[in-house]
């Protein structure tokens, strides 16, 4: 694992135990804050995940000559958005039928989801042995992410997100960390993991990262979206990612 590979570990993890002090308390500046966030997802799962998932596609057509259809990995991709629909749309369920402050059981559910769908990120990332522009291109984009995901928890229950969550979140990252400094997955697999967790970002950034009209700081969201969009693409022209 790269000296750089390691400072985005600790980055993962830092943002899962301090987003919530991170944030403005103004609910105008937080909304600000969330605005940009959403502009960077949203430019991340289209100038490279997307392309990123095609690539992974191509390769794995030439690992499997002879039982390539031209899919499987979107299948895949599928799989991990319907997994985190059916969590959050149950998850939603509960919400409207409790009747106190608290988060419903299926709280933990969703955190535990989450802590798996951070392990298998933590693991691509570090196994990935980023270096320089690229892991600075990984903290910004999955960190920001990763804000929206520990925003939304805590909004949902900020007291057992504070008390537990939280670190249940953060041990997803150090696992997946560790896994990714000492397990070695087939290109086979590692290509299915991506396409997994690839189709659960997606539908996480585009339903729940994406501000409401209510709630969008427009422009913000906008220079966020275009302004990422336009370093990703020249930083994979440069470098050829």
């Amino acid at each position: 694992m790269t000296f750089d590979a390691f400072i985005t570990g600790l980055a993962f993890i830092a943002i899962h135990l301090l987003t919530n002090h991170i944030l403005p308390a103004s609910r105008v500046q937080r909304l600000r804050w969330l605005s940009f966030s959403g502009g960077v997802a949203v430019s991340y799962v289209f100038v490279y995940i997307l392309p990123a998932l095609h690539e992974e596609q191509s390769d794995f057509g030439d690992q499997t000559e002879g039982f390539a259809m031209e899919s499987e990995l979107y299948f895949f991709g599928l799989i991990g958005l319907l997994s985190l629909f059916a969590v959050q749309n149950t998850a939603n369920y509960f919400l409207r039928q409790r009747d106190d402050e608290e988060g419903g059981p299926f709280f933990w559910v969703q955190v535990s989801f989450f802590s798996v769908y951070n392990l298998l990120i933590a693991y691509i990332v570090i196994s990935a042995d980023v270096e320089g522009v690229q892991a600075l291109f990984y903290v910004i984009a999955i960190g920001m992410h990763f804000v929206a995901v520990a925003h939304d928890l805590w909004r949902e229950d900020a007291r057992r997100y504070n008390k537990l969550g939280r670190y249940i979140l953060a041990c997803g990252i150090i696992i997946g960390w560790l896994c990714g400094m000492f397990l070695t997955l087939t290109p086979f697999a590692l290509s299915i993991v991506f396409a997994f967790i690839s189709g659960a970002m997606i539908l996480n950034v585009v339903k729940f990262e994406l501000p409401s009209e209510a709630q969008a700081h427009f422009p913000i969201f906008s220079l966020a979206a275009i302004g990422y969009a336009v370093i990703v693409m020249t930083l994979k022209f440069f470098f050829e990612w």
